[in-house]
C-alpha cells in the first residue's frame, strides 16, 4: 500500500501567464523537498518539467507535466502548466484533477491575460486558489502596487499570507507571526487582516477572536482551509524562485494549509445522459468501488499512449480490471505509474485522491471515466469549457509517401490537446488544422515532423462561402444527343425562388399530364442537386432555394435517366443566372477582451474589417469586453493584429453565427477568380 493516506495528499496545479517563472518555481520546490540534488534551468533545458525536445529548444513549457514530492509527511502532486494563451487548453484540462490552483504572477508585469483566465476558471471549478508573486527581487519591482492591483482585480479576499523583507531577500510569515518588520505594510496589519477574513465563516471563532484579540495559528488551520475551499480567501505569497526566496515557505504552506482531497471541494460528476443526468457526489473512500477521471493523454514512441488520471473513489492496483465509460469489456491495468516529468515509476496501488497513469491502453481518451463496476455506467465529469480553436491552416503533405501517415499522426496529436482540431472540409477539399493561435499550430506542425516524420506545406484555409439566389426565375433546357444508336432526349422546365436564410433546399414536382414520366423526376432532382453541391457562380455549394419542375417533354425511345439528369442540371443553371445569384459568407460572433485603453483601437479595427459592434461590458482587472459580429474572411489574421496592438494582453474568441450576402464588389472579385479555374476544368 501507499506510504501516505488520502488525508496526506495535496494536488496542486501551477498556472499563470508565460514568463511568470512557473517552471523555475516548481524546480525550486522539488529541490527544497530533496527530489533533485541540483537545480535545473529553463534556458539550459535541464528542468524536470520541460523535458520535451521542443520545450528545450523553445525554452518554454508547451504542455502540462506532472511531478510529485514528499514534504513534512505529506505527498504533493504538482502539475506545471504552459502559460501561453495558445496552450490554454492543455492548462485548463488539468483543473479537474486538483483541489488547488496556484496562480503565479510575475512581479515585474502584474496581472496578465492568463492570470485573469486561470483565476476565473479556478473560481468556476470551485477550486482553492492562492497567488504566488514571483521575482520579487527583480529590478524596478513595485510589490505594494502589485498587491493593490491583485486586490482591485480579484477582490479584497486577496490578502498577503507572507511579506517580503530585506528588499525581497527573504519573507516573513504573517499567519503565524503577529509582529515584525517588512518591506511594505506591516506584519501586524497583514496578520490581523488574515485572521479577520478567516473567522468570518465561523461564529465560534469570531466570538473567540473578539474576546481574545487573537487566535493561535494552529487552531485556525481548519478554518483557513475552509475559507480557501469556499473562495472566501485567496492568500498572496511572495517568492524569488531563481534565488530560493520564499520557496521553503511555499512548500510548508502547501503541505500545512492547502486542502487534501478529503477537505477540498469535490469535482462534480453526473450520472446519465442529456436532460436525465443527475449530479453524483463521490467519496474519497478506499473501500468503495474505484472511479477515476482521465484528465490528460500523452503519446510518445517509448510508452505509447499514456492516460493520466485522478482517482476520486476506491483503490486501483496493477491487478485491477477497469472499464472505460460504458464499455462492456474491462482492461487489466498491468502497469500503474507515478509520473515524475519524463520518468514513470511503477507502483503497486493507488489510493483515493492520488494522481497516477496507465500506459498502452489504446481505448483511453481524455475525459473518460475509469471504474471497476460494470453497473457504474454513464458517469462523467462535468466537462471543462475550453476555448474554441478558430485559427486555421490548410495543410498538404510535401511527399506523396506521407499521405498514408498524416491522418493517423494528426489524430494522435489531437488526442493530446483539447484545443487542436483536425477537419476535412469536403467543400474546399482541404485538410484544415485549427488551434488557438499561430504559435499553437506552429508547434503542432513541429511535433508532426519530429515525432512522426511528416512534413507539410501550409496556407490559410479557404473560406466556406455559399451560393444562393435573390430573386425568382424560370429555367429551361432540352438535352438531345444522337450517336448513331439509341439517342438521349430529355427536356425540363423549372422555376426557382429564394427561401429564408438557413432554410436549405426544397424540391417539388409540379408536372401534370405525364409531361415528364414519374420515373424520370428523381433524375431531374439528381441533376439539380449536382448544381447545389458544385455551385453555379463561384464553385461553392448552393443553399436556401426552392425548385419546382412544372413541365417538360420526353421521347418514348430515346429518353433515359442520364438525359433528364443533364436537362435538370442545365435548366437549374439557366434559372440561377436569371435569379440574381448571390454569394453568402460566414459571419462570426466575436468577443474581444482588452485593457480599457485599447478599446478605441479594437472598435476602429473591427469597423475596418466590415464588423459591427453590438455592445461592451466592463471586466475585472481594468479590462473591457467588446462584442460584435464580423465576416470570417476579415478576421482570419485577427490573432496577429490583437497580439501586436495589446502586446499579448488581449484575447478574443469567435464562433459561427450565420451567413450573409457578400458585398457586390467582393462577390465580383471572387467570381472573377473562379472563372479561369472553371474554364480549365471544362
Amino acid at each position: 500500500m501507499a506510504k501516505y493516506t488520502t488525508g496526506d495528499l495535496r494536488n496542486v496545479a501551477v498556472v499563470g501567464h508565460a514568463g511568470a517563472g512557473k517552471t523555475t518555481l516548481v524546480e525550486a520546490v522539488l529541490h527544497a523537498a530533496g527530489v533533485i540534488k541540483t537545480l535545473g534551468a529553463v534556458d539550459k533545458g535541464t528542468t524536470v518539467s520541460d523535458f520535451d525536445p521542443l520545450e528545450k529548444e523553445q525554452q518554454r513549457s508547451l504542455a502540462s507535466s506532472l511531478m510529485n514530492f514528499d514534504y513534512e509527511g505529506k505527498h504533493v502532486n504538482v502539475i506545471d502548466t504552459p502559460g501561453y494563451a495558445d496552450f490554454a487548453g492543455d492548462a485548463l484540462s488539468v483543473l479537474p484533477a486538483v483541489e488547488t490552483a496556484l496562480v503565479v504572477v510575475n512581479a515585474q508585469t502584474g496581472i496578465e491575460m492568463m492570470t485573469q483566465r486561470m483565476m476565473d476558471r479556478g473560481a468556476e471549478r470551485k477550486l482553492s486558489r492562492a497567488i504566488v508573486v514571483n521575482r520579487i527581487d527583480a529590478e524596478e519591482v513595485d510589490v505594494p502596487a502589485i498587491v493593490e492591483q491583485l486586490r482591485e482585480g480579484f477582490g479584497k479576499i486577496c490578502l498577503p499570507y507572507n511579506l517580503p523583507v530585506n528588499k525581497g531577500t527573504a519573507v516573513v510569515d504573517c499567519f503565524v507571526h503577529t509582529d515584525g518588520a517588512a518591506d511594505f505594510s506591516s506584519v501586524s496589519e497583514a496578520h490581523s487582516a488574515l485572521i479577520e477574513q478567516i473567522v468570518e465563516l465561523d461564529e465560534d471563532l469570531m466570538n473567540l477572536y473578539l474576546e481574545q484579540g487573537d487566535i493561535d495559528a494552529a487552531r485556525l488551520q481548519g478554518a483557513f482551509k475552509k475559507a480557501l475551499s469556499e473562495g472566501h480567501l485567496v492568500p498572496i505569497l511572495f517568492t524569488s524562485a531563481k534565488h530560493g526566496v520564499g520557496v521553503k515557505e511555499l512548500a510548508e504552506f502547501i503541505t500545512t494549509l492547502l486542502p487534501s482531497p478529503i477537505e477540498g471541494t469535490s469535482q462534480p460528476f453526473r450520472r446519465g445522459e442529456g436532460d436525465a443526468a443527475v449530479d453524483t457526489m463521490l467519496s474519497p473512500d478506499a473501500s468503495k468501488h474505484a472511479v477515476a477521471h482521465v484528465f490528460r493523454v500523452s503519446i510518445d514512441a517509448f510508452v505509447g499512449k499514456m492516460g493520466m488520471f485522478r482517482i476520486h473513489q476506491g483503490t486501483i492496483t496493477r491487478d485491477s480490471h477497469l472499464y472505460i465509460n460504458d464499455a462492456r469489456k474491462p482492461f487489466k491495468v498491468g502497469h500503474l505509474f507515478k509520473v515524475q516529468g519524463k520518468d514513470h515509476i511503477d507502483i503497486a496501488d493507488a489510493i483515493p485522491g492520488d494522481i497516477c497513469a496507465v500506459a498502452k491502453i489504446d481505448e483511453i481518451t481524455r475525459d473518460v471515466v475509469l471504474h471497476d463496476s460494470p453497473d457504474d455506467t454513464h458517469l462523467h465529469v462535468v466537462p471543462m469549457n475550453f476555448p474554441v480553436p478558430m485559427y486555421g491552416l490548410a495543410v498538404q503533405t510535401k511527399s506523396r509517401n506521407d499521405e498514408a501517415k498524416i491522418s493517423g499522426a494528426l489524430q494522435k496529436l489531437a488526442a493530446e490537446d483539447p484545443c487542436f482540431h483536425v477537419e476535412r472540409n469536403s467543400e474546399t477539399a482541404e485538410t484544415v488544422l485549427r488551434g488557438l493561435g499561430e504559435l499553437h499550430l506552429r508547434i503542432m506542425l513541429a511535433r508532426l515532423k519530429t515525432r512522426y516524420n511528416v512534413e507539410v506545406d501550409s496556407r490559410p484555409p479557404k473560406i466556406a462561402y455559399r451560393e444562393t439566389v435573390a430573386g425568382s426565375a424560370e429555367g429551361h433546357y432540352r438535352h438531345r444527343k444522337q450517336t448513331g444508336g439509341a439517342g438521349q432526349f430529355g427536356e425540363v422546365y423549372l422555376r426557382i425562388k429564394p427561401l429564408a436564410r438557413g432554410a436549405g433546399f426544397e424540391f417539388e414536382n409540379g408536372t401534370f399530364g405525364g409531361s415528364i414520366p414519374a420515373q424520370y423526376i428523381p433524375a431531374v432532382e439528381k441533376g439539380v442537386r449536382q448544381v447545389l453541391a458544385a455551385g453555379a457562380v463561384a464553385g461553392y455549394p448552393m443553399q436556401d432555394v426552392a425548385v419546382e419542375v412544372y413541365d417538360g417533354k420526353y421521347h418514348a425511345v430515346d429518353s433515359k435517366e442520364i438525359a433528364f439528369v443533364t436537362a435538370g442540371k442545365r435548366a437549374f443553371a439557366d434559372a440561377i443566372a436569371k435569379a440574381r445569384p448571390q454569394l453568402l459568407e460566414p459571419i462570426v460572433n466575436i468577443e474581444v477582451v482588452v485593457p480599457h485603453d485599447h478599446m478605441g483601437d479594437i472598435a476602429g479595427n473591427l469597423s475596418s474589417r466590415r464588423g459591427r459592434i453590438s455592445g461592451t461590458e466592463q471586466r475585472s482587472g481594468g479590462n473591457v469586453a467588446v462584442h460584435g459580429i464580423a465576416p470570417l474572411a476579415e478576421v482570419l489574421d485577427y490573432q496577429s493584429f490583437l497580439k501586436s496592438v495589446t502586446a499579448g494582453r488581449g484575447t478574443f474568441s469567435m464562433e459561427f453565427s450565420h451567413y450573409e450576402a457578400v458585398p457586390p464588389n467582393i462577390q465580383a472579385q471572387i467570381v472573377a477568380a473562379y472563372k479561369p479555374r472553371a474554364e480549365e476544368e471544362d
